[in-house]
């Protein structure tokens, strides 16, 4: 068959010869191009339409989502990702539900007991095994149970087994700072006291929200409350309501009043914090609890409110500790658990439970060493039947090593299960003229100056007289002397070794109360310490820090500046795991020079001045006596350059328990700190240092703080009947001295114009406020203060130590 023929104006084309594009018609002008009729659109034509333009904008859409928008999801992915998450969460309270079963009951029932060690691994003290006794709902008085509702769970009968969002606003609360809360209701609190443990740990936390929701449809709401009200810890060792009662209040559970339930439902919350006769200082945060519960019952309908304003706060008996607590051992097992507690190491009711192997760092020979020394210097010497004050006699110590901040012995009373409040941790009493040093180390930390612009330094004159009116403050103060004795001007170091209230009054001022507060805590000293406010009168020790504290504070100025957190515990263990310890870094609280200088006053305290009983040490030593308002309290806070220990002597009646005064006590017609105190501190120093070479203080001193003249004898006492005495007056250690009829002449003022009432011609006053609210004193260094400051001191020296004359260091008295 042959070829056809191509159509009609076809060329042929040569395979080897590219094709040519089509000729393009010319292009018109627009002018010229006539519009195309519109032709009728067909249903599939429109639908053709539609699609397009759908398709268009989401090429659109994918445009425009290009670079951070392609991060965002849609809403399609976010409605998407809310259910998958939904079912999820839904899935496992689902698989939760059923794969967790209700346990038996844990090791609470049979709990173990904890032992404590000393720092060379023997056995310090076991405590007891758990106090329990089991009682039936039915034998708990109805007021009662409402009380511990009002105290844990309100709605108890009325709500589910969990509240989740308790729960949630419990974690924000903690997430946030403002506390850790539980969140939990009564049936989780069970579940967490009878089948689990109080470990702080998500896997538990899970277990305890399947098993209590189990619980709470398996379980009646009464049988709940009775498993809760006979596993819960009330402290003194006492589990259950029953063993409660019988701790706090001697008697069965059904005797128990509104009142006394309320107090045990207080508990709840925090035992020991709330024990107030374990813990007297937290005795207003008890009462205040105790009023919420009460309040909680009167808001339920479940006690009339005149009820509640009749009802009197009913005091808990004293306590009865384990006999293998008796003597110091159960003052220093209390003193680790409250340091274990305080600290969130572990918590209080999950120590309870027991099984902990805890190694402390107290030495066991110093601690025998402390107790031989309150023993031989003081205990040995009262005579309770003839002196009816050695019967109000009470002792504490502390003793740290300020290297390391380990407390390695401590004194806190005759023995505990006789005298149960540990006087070494107790803050009830002033801590008086042992806060002193803390004010100058401030005015050398912070470069202060007096009201007349004379840097501060030991060999800084002020006016020593008895009442004379501090300048700086609006509120009059004029504290007395020791003796109502005047001085005249003397060196801050002179003031230092006599203690003279004048001088530290108005270097308080001089400085700025707030920031001798800053240095105080810096030192050590806690924040919320009682009656620790910012005024004149605290240079005279009116804030009342316990001796551990005290301790602490002086252990930083020992170690040059530097704070080390003190530390009952070497090492905690339980089941062969270590516990984790919180971390003690230590850190410059203030210079190494105010440090420094400080304690080379305090060498002088010893050496010169009130002091000296503690030379019987043999070693070098600083240190810093003080005696509290109306003699209920002898200090003697004091340090070799490897030893801290403060010593108090304290007053108090065994039977209403009342602070009272020493007068009397051992014989003598005061109780000062530089007596028995200091007497106690030589001894136990010499023992605990024996075997050991006498260090030496490495001080790097403030520039100008030369040495400072010998004490002398101060002028006669010379009351001032037109000034008022101090508002807190630091009571003398001894009796006054005898009236001399002539005094010596006074040495001429640092700077002219001054009068008697200390202010200065030509000076005013600045920023007078309210008492807390000081003038800070301090001038701008002009290049003036070197030289006149210098050139006056040495000046009026000479007429200080000229026109005064020196006594025998036995002579000394603060």
């Amino acid at each position: 068959m042959s070829d056809q023929s191509p159509p009609p104006g076809w060329t042929p084309r040569d395979p080897d010869t590219p094709a040519e594009p089509p000729a393009q018609p010319p292009a018109q002008p627009p002018s010229a191009q006539q519009p195309q009729p519109k032709t009728p659109s067909t249903p599939g034509d429109r639908k053709s339409g539609k699609q397009e333009r759908r398709a268009a904008k989401k090429a659109d859409r994918q445009r425009k989502r290009t670079g951070w928008r392609r991060m965002v999801p849609t809403w399609r992915m976010v409605v998407g990702a809310v259910l998958l998450l939904a079912l999820l969460v839904l899935g496992a309270l689902a698989a939760g539900y059923l794969l967790v079963d209700i346990p038996p009951a844990n090791s609470a029932a049979t709990a173990q007991s904890n032992v404590y060690l000393y720092a060379d691994g023997s056995q310090l003290a076991r405590d007891g095994e758990v106090n329990r006794v089991n009682v039936a709902l039915s034998q708990i008085p109805r007021t009662v149970q409402e009380a511990v509702l009002a105290a844990e769970d309100r709605d108890f009968y009325s709500e589910r087994a969990v509240d989740p969002k308790a729960m949630l606003r419990a974690a924000w609360n903690t997430a946030t700072g403002k506390g850790t809360q539980s969140g939990s209701t009564i049936t989780q609190q069970y579940v967490k006291n009878y089948y689990l443990g109080q470990e702080q740990t998500i896997k538990r936390k899970v277990k305890e929200f399947f098993i209590a929701i189990k619980l709470g449809r398996e379980k009646s709401k009464d049988y709940i409350l009775e498993g809760y009200l006979n596993t819960s810890y009330f402290g003194r060792n006492a589990y259950g309501i029953q063993a409660a009662a019988q701790a706090y209040y001697g008697k069965d559970v059904g005797r128990l009043t509104t009142a006394e339930g309320a107090y045990l439902a207080t508990l709840l919350n925090s035992p020991s914090a709330f024990d107030v006769v374990s813990h007297p200082q937290s005795r207003e945060r008890a009462l205040a609890r105790w009023n919420y519960v009460l309040g909680g019952m009167v808001k339920k309908q479940w006690l009339p409110a005149a009820e509640q304003a009749a009802t009197r706060f009913p005091e808990p008996g004293k306590i009865r500790p384990a006999a293998g607590l008796s003597g110091q051992r159960g003052y220093l097992v209390e003193a680790v658990k409250d340091y274990i507690v305080e600290r969130g190491i572990v918590g209080e009711k999950t120590l309870a439970k027991g099984g902990y192997r805890i190694t402390t760092t107290i030495d066991r020979r110093r601690e025998n060493d402390i107790v031989d020394a309150v023993d031989k210097e003081m205990v040995s010497k009262l005579d309770p039947e003839t002196r009816k004050a050695d019967r109000f006699v009470r002792a504490g110590g502390v003793s740290v090593d300020p290297a390391t901040g380990k407390v390695v012995a401590m004194y806190g009373g005759i023995d505990y299960t006789k005298q149960y409040v540990n006087n070494a941790t107790r803050h009830d009493y002033q801590v008086a003229s042992t806060f002193k040093p803390f004010v100058f180390a401030s005015a050398v930390e912070n470069g202060s100056h007096t009201q007349d612009g004379r840097r501060i330094t030991p060999n800084t004159l002020y006016n020593g007289d008895n009442k004379r009116r501090v300048v700086g403050t609006r509120i009059p103060y004029a504290p007395e002397n020791e003796g109502q004795l005047s001085y005249g001007y003397i060196t801050v170091s002179t003031a230092t070794d006599l203690s003279v209230n004048a001088v530290f009054a108005q270097m308080v001022v001089d400085v700025g109360t707030a920031r001798v507060k800053k240095t105080a805590i810096g030192l050590g000293i806690p924040e919320n310490t009682p009656n620790f406010v910012a005024s004149p009168a605290m240079a005279l020790g009116t804030m009342q820090a316990s001796v551990l504290d005290m301790t602490q504070a002086y252990a930083t100025l020992a170690d040059h500046g530097r704070y080390t957190p003190y530390t009952f515990v070497e090492k905690i263990t339980k089941g062969g795991d270590n516990v984790h310890l919180p971390d003690r870094t230590p850190k410059q609280a203030v210079s190494r020079e105010a440090a420094d200088t400080t304690t080379s006053m305090l060498v002088s305290v010893v050496d010169n001045g009130s002091g000296t009983a503690a030379l019987a040490a043999g070693r070098p030593a600083a240190g810093k006596t003080g005696t509290a308002e109306l003699d209920r309290a002898a200090w003697f806070a004091a340090y070799t350059p490897d030893l801290v220990t403060v010593v108090a002597m304290m007053g108090q009646d065994p039977e209403t328990g009342t602070l009272e005064s020493l007068y009397g006590a051992l014989g003598e017609p005061r109780i000062g700190g530089g007596g028995y105190p200091a007497r106690i501190w030589a001894q136990y120093t010499k023992t605990a240092l024996e075997g050991s070479e006498p260090l030496d203080f490495d001080l790097e001193l403030q520039p100008g703080a030369v040495a400072s003249p010998p004490p002398f004898i101060p002028n006669s006492p010379e009351p001032t009947p037109d000034e008022s005495a101090s508002e807190f007056p630091e009571s003398p250690e001894t009796p006054a001295r005898p009236r001399r009829p002539n005094r010596p002449n006074r040495p001429t003022p640092p700077t002219g114009g001054q009068n008697q009432g200390g202010r200065t011609e030509g000076q005013t006053t600045e920023g007078d406020t309210a008492e807390g609210d000081t003038t800070e004193g301090d001038t701008t260094e002009d290049g003036t203060d070197a030289g006149s400051t210098t050139g006056t001191t040495a000046g009026t020296l000479g007429g200080v130590t000229g026109g005064l004359r020196r006594r025998p260091p036995s002579q000394y008295v603060e």
